[in-house]
């Protein structure tokens, strides 16, 4: 009989460490035998699945809560202005305005005739007014062109005179008389014509040139209003001036009367003389209101209200 002596058992720490090895050195070859795999140029994003529904890589997504912003796109009378230059408008309106002058004077009309002239009708005189203001404005967008790059201080002291001055009469004369002589005529027009404006007078006057009387002149004065910004002055003086030239056309209308006899316009003859003061009183009132609403629609064009951003 023979007697086998029993061998110890390895450790179980042993084994795992043989067994470690082993696979260690099965998985590096066959690591060293399979083909080295291409490498991806695109980033891999964390948490992007590989499904058909994943997101795109190239694709950044959109923060949460934040909307798109609207493209702004101006409007179109700003396209329009910019379409035309202020100065060649400035120059088509002045010449409109001595074509309207020299038409007018050419008129054979028995009113021209008598004391006075053309100078006794407001009408006559606004359009002055008016042509003179906008010679005035296309001299200084004439001074503004030839002044441009120079640095002779005395001739920017002179462009701001008359700046100024073309404020002054845009604020003072060009607006309020405007716009007094278009509301006044076409209102007592649509009440009785016979008031202010007889349809005799149809004989002499061709309707355009009644038209560029007493229609064109508010566009003409707005749009110079929209395109270059004034400078008012102080309400109170504003006010005062526009007065001023109220009662000096009114003291000049009873001038003529007292001389000829005759009122200018037929409305002064059908009232009595308490109510032509009361006229001329609500007349005056009249045009310090128009002062006043040239004056908030220039602040309301040049200066508009400060918008809040929503969300701020």
């Amino acid at each position: 009989m023979v007697f086998r002596l029993a061998q110890p058992a390895p450790s179980p720490s042993l084994c795992r460490h043989h067994n470690t090895e082993a696979v260690d050195g099965a998985a590096a070859v066959a690591a060293a035998a399979a083909p080295a795999a291409p490498q991806r140029s695109e980033p891999v994003h964390p948490g992007a699945g590989t499904g058909a529904g994943a997101a795109r890589p190239d694709r950044k997504p959109r923060p949460a809560g934040r909307k798109q912003e609207p493209q702004f796109e101006p409007p179109l009378e700003a396209l329009v202005m910019a379409l035309i230059p202020s100065q060649v408008l400035r120059v088509a309106i002045l010449l409109s305005y001595f074509s309207i002058l020299c038409h007018y004077r050419a008129l054979d009309m028995p009113a021209h005739q008598t004391y006075g002239g053309s100078w006794k009708f407001l009408t006559f005189i606004d359009l002055v007014i008016q042509a003179v203001f906008f010679g005035l404005c296309v001299l200084i967008d004439v001074s503004s062109l030839l002044t441009k790059g120079g640095d002779s201080r005395e001739q920017e002291r002179q462009l701001r005179k008359l700046i100024g001055l073309r404020d002054w009469m845009m604020a003072v004369l060009a607006f309020p008389v405007g716009a007094f002589v278009v509301c006044t005529f076409w209102s007592l027009y649509l009440v009785d014509r016979e008031l202010v404006y007889p349809k005799l007078l149809d004989n002499f006057i061709p309707q355009w040139l009644n038209h560029g009387m007493h229609t064109t002149v508010l566009p003409f004065v707005i749009i110079e209003m929209r395109t270059t910004q004034h400078r008012y002055p102080s309400r109170g003086w504003g006010l005062a001036a526009a007065c001023c030239f109220s009662l000096a056309y009114i003291l000049w209308t009873y001038w003529v009367n007292q001389v000829t006899g005759v009122w200018v316009y037929p409305v002064l003859e059908r009232i009595g003389s308490v109510a032509r003061v009361l006229f001329f009183a609500a007349m005056t009132a009249l045009m310090c209101l128009l002062y006043t609403l040239g004056e908030t629609l220039n602040s309301y064009i040049w200066d508009p209200p400060t918008a809040k951003v929503k969300g701020e």
